[in-house]
């Protein structure tokens, strides 16, 4: 229900409502200060102005009521009624349902008052609120796919901006009308503030709210006083405005959605939602090299690299994957075949193929064999769709494991050579995998899909009828852990999943179990997480920006019969980042475990382990990280061990997870190859620390320095005959003289008084001679005007004389 009166003549308003069956009304008043309704006869002879009185809607559709006017309208065909408001500025009722279809409705006004002509927005899965701002003429709508998008009310084919940051249902919006911001609630009670013009969050705010689960909300800003009420249910929030922060460190202009580590080159490979993609030296932070526009104006929500790292791949919510050099060329266009906007998840490059997810229950798949061309198609994927809900992360186990997960908790199982599915796990139940038979023809259903999948009757257990709406058991990232050899034998975990409601969990993929869950980050929805190569640490990130690092080199190594709900040792939390963690990596350097990550505001941070200093890229002041001269000493009983790795990871591949299958074979995305540059990094303060990591760390450094330093006798076939022997050491270079004394090269000089410009001589002065027609022209040129003057004369002269001997 909704009330308007116009400010300068009060008797002009409008009372608008909706209601459950999808009816929008409106009566508008031209007498409101005088009489709403015509009085009836009775209450004029009582004369008691305080009865009350009952109007009869039968009334008011007859015309009875002559000071009122009637208006509505059926657009949203049975649909809830959400919202209901009249704008002045468009002279129009604007209505908003959960449908996706008519799901904003703008009734305007005609000449006459008493007709309206409709406008209709369609938008996916609907929205809870809107808001509109007459100065901007932007109408903002509160989406339930997490999304805020702002629209022109004369355009309804798309929006003009979409503000992304959200990881719940948008509940409210609000306008900031004197500043041009905007304000958005989610359903997971993060408050957030936008900048119109710039399309970005300037503040997030999570933690001022009640805890309740379940809540009804009213949204309102009191601009005038800078106050902003939230109730939830019997409670109500106030929250006051308190003058500007200073600026943060940002590493790029809008939001950054995904970060790479390019080990060979020691580089730092950053994308955002503006399209722009980065690259950093780790060892200083530095920005070496941009690309910008490498999708248009398209977002790029995700990156990966091949196995040479030689090649860069983006993918885009415009549908298209690209595959780039570090030059930024781009070699080739992966179309998904995808019309529209499409959410790509991740690309998963293995050695003959790579695979694209995220937007369907489908795996999207392009071979190696077709990128003999620039724009490349996909081909369909053996298996067809096993998963009831959209793909979202996959993870790929040597020699052909493959595993993916998807928005309703469901891990399937592949073998990536015949591209057939084994099994599928849940943390809740289990069930058989569809038939052939069974398989749907059309996959484009996804989330938006109004119709719940049938469990097989010979499921183990029956699975839950109730939808996952909230994605709570979302899988958002799967790793698997690759340094586990023996979790064949021994029963242990060899995968571990995260995504909703904070947890992680770890798998059996062989014996098809849950072994143990435990809640990482209570109380903010979703998480992602990384590990690092030897499986010892993992890290996960949430949305309010908090980093968790915990020990795992112990936890689930052994079968067990009950499930493990105990989390592992955490070593440190921190939070480098204000806003969501949008990607992780770890990496080694120097002996040391580093740790980067991204989020959504605009920054990268890079932090270590056993640290607790954190580095954003694109600060004023670099870090200090120095070149090694030679590798830490190593320990003679893992020499051969670590040559044959070094020999696995120096072949020309297409995948790093498939580097133990087919040596021979090289990657279609390129086979460049470039030399390992060691660094050591200068430590910074030490924090309390497990011993174990100290130990390895110890223990690392006597192993590197053997590596080096002396002739090795065991080694592969291959090089039985080469001799690796110690390096010399270089003699020490002398620093150029600018470096030691800049003060003298580049200091600013003093600016130096130009002298007076004299004054010109005048006209007179530099007049050497009277201006002379003969001293401008040729010769010739006055010669033929002679000439020519003559025989004028001449001329004239003869007719004079004929006209004279005539007329004597």
């Amino acid at each position: 229900m909704d009330y308007w009166y116009d400010p300068l003549d009060a008797n002009e308003s409008i009372l608008s409502f909706g209601d459950i069956t999808g009816k929008v009304q409106a009566i508008s008043f031209t007498t409101a200060l005088i009489s709403l309704f015509e009085r009836p006869a009775s209450a004029c002879e009582d004369g008691d102005a305080t009865a009350t009185m009952i109007i009869n809607w039968a009334e008011l559709l007859s015309g009875y009521h002559k000071c009122c006017l009637l208006l509505e309208h059926k657009l949203h065909h049975r649909d809830w009624v959400r919202q209901v408001t009249y704008n002045a500025s468009l002279d129009a009722i604007i209505s908003s349902t959960t449908s996706n279809i008519n799901t904003m409705v703008l009734a305007w006004r005609e000449k006459s008052k008493k007709h309206l002509k409709m406008t209709s927005f369609n938008i996916v899965q609907g929205i809870h609120a809107f808001d509109y701002h007459s100065q901007l003429n932007l109408i903002a709508t509160a989406g339930i796919n997490n999304k805020v998008c702002l629209w022109n009310p004369y355009v309804a084919s798309k929006p003009v901006g979409v503000l992304w940051g959200h990881s719940a249902s948008v509940i409210a919006v609000q306008f900031f009308a004197d500043r041009k911001q905007l304000f958005s609630f989610s359903k997971d009670k993060v408050l957030r503030l936008w900048d119109i013009q710039h399309q970005l969050s300037i503040q997030r705010i999570a933690c001022s709210f009640p805890k309740s689960q379940d809540f009804r909300c009213l949204f309102h800003f009191d601009e005038a006083h800078g106050r902003l009420f939230i109730s939830f249910n019997n409670q109500l929030a106030l929250l006051e405005m308190k003058s500007e922060a200073g600026k943060r460190v940002k590493s790029h202009e809008k939001a950054v959605t995904c970060v790479l580590y390019a080990s060979i080159l020691k580089q730092v490979i950053s994308s955002d939602i503006g399209s722009t993609v980065s690259f950093w030296m780790i060892d200083t932070g530095q920005k070496i090299k941009q690309f910008t526009g490498c999708h248009g104006n398209a977002e790029i929500s995700t990156m990966a690299l091949d196995a040479n790292e030689t090649r860069l791949l983006t993918g885009s919510t415009d549908g298209n994957v690209k595959v780039w050099d570090f030059n930024g060329y781009c070699h080739h266009t992966l179309n998904i075949g995808q019309e529209g906007a499409v959410d790509i998840s991740q690309i998963l490059v293995l050695k003959k193929t790579i695979l694209v997810i995220g937007w369907e229950r489908a795996i999207t798949v392009f071979r190696s064999q077709s990128f003999n061309q620039f724009f490349i198609h996909p081909e369909e994927w053996k298996g067809g769709v096993q998963h009831y809900d959209d793909i979202l992360c996959a993870a790929f186990l040597p020699p052909q494991t493959l595993v993916t997960g998807s928005y309703d908790g469901e891990i399937v199982v592949w073998n990536n050579s015949t591209e057939n599915a084994h099994c599928v796990l849940h943390p809740d139940y289990q069930r058989l995998l569809k038939s052939k038979l069974e398989l749907p023809m059309s996959v484009s259903a996804g989330r938006g899909s109004s119709t719940t999948p049938r469990a097989d009757q010979a499921t183990l257990e029956v699975r839950s009828s109730e939808i996952d709406t909230e994605g709570g058991n979302a899988v958002l990232r799967l790793c698997f852990l690759e340094a586990r050899k023996d979790t064949a034998a021994t029963g242990g975990a060899n995968l571990v999943s995260c995504g909703g409601s904070g947890y992680v969990r770890f798998w059996d993929t062989i014996k098809k179990e849950l072994l143990a869950e435990f809640l990482a980050h209570s109380g903010v929805g979703s998480i992602i997480m990384s590990t690092d190569k030897l499986n010892q640490y993992l890290v996960t990130g949430d949305i309010n920006g908090w980093l968790k690092i915990w020990n795992i080199e112990e936890y689930c190594l052994d079968s067990i019969k009950s499930k493990v709900t105990q989390p592992p040792t955490l070593i440190r939390s921190f939070q480098p980042h204000e806003d969501r963690i949008s990607s992780l990596e770890m990496c080694e350097l120097g002996g040391r475990l580093l740790i980067i990550s991204s989020s959504a505001d605009c920054s990268i941070s890079l932090s270590d382990i056993c640290s607790a200093s954190i580095w954003i890229f694109g600060q004023a002041k670099h870090w200090q990280i120095e070149n090694g001269v030679s590798l830490p000493k190593r320990n003679a009983n893992f020499v051969e061990n670590e040559i044959q790795e070094e020999c696995v990871r120096a072949m020309p591949i297409f995948s790093k997870e498939e580097s133990c299958l087919d040596a021979a074979e090289h990657s279609p995305l390129g086979e460049k190859s470039k030399e390992d540059l060691i660094y050591n990094v200068i430590p910074s303060e030490d924090i309390h620390l497990d011993m174990n990591y100290k130990e390895r760390t110890v223990h690392k450094k006597k192993t590197h320095k053997l590596y080096n330093a002396e002739v090795i006798q065991k080694s592969s076939s291959a090089f039985r005959l080469l001799s690796i022997r110690a390096l010399k050491k270089l003699p020490e270079v002398n620093k150029p003289a600018f470096l030691l004394d800049p003060e003298r090269y580049f200091r600013e000089e003093p600016e130096e008084e130009c002298p007076p410009i004299p004054e010109p001589p005048s006209l007179s002065d530099t007049l050497k001679a009277v201006f002379v027609e003969k001293n401008l022209f040729p010769k010739e040129i006055l010669d033929r005007e002679r000439r020519a003057k003559q025989l004028c004369q001449e001329t004239s002269s003869e007719a004079k004389t004929k006209r004279n001997k005539k007329q004597l």
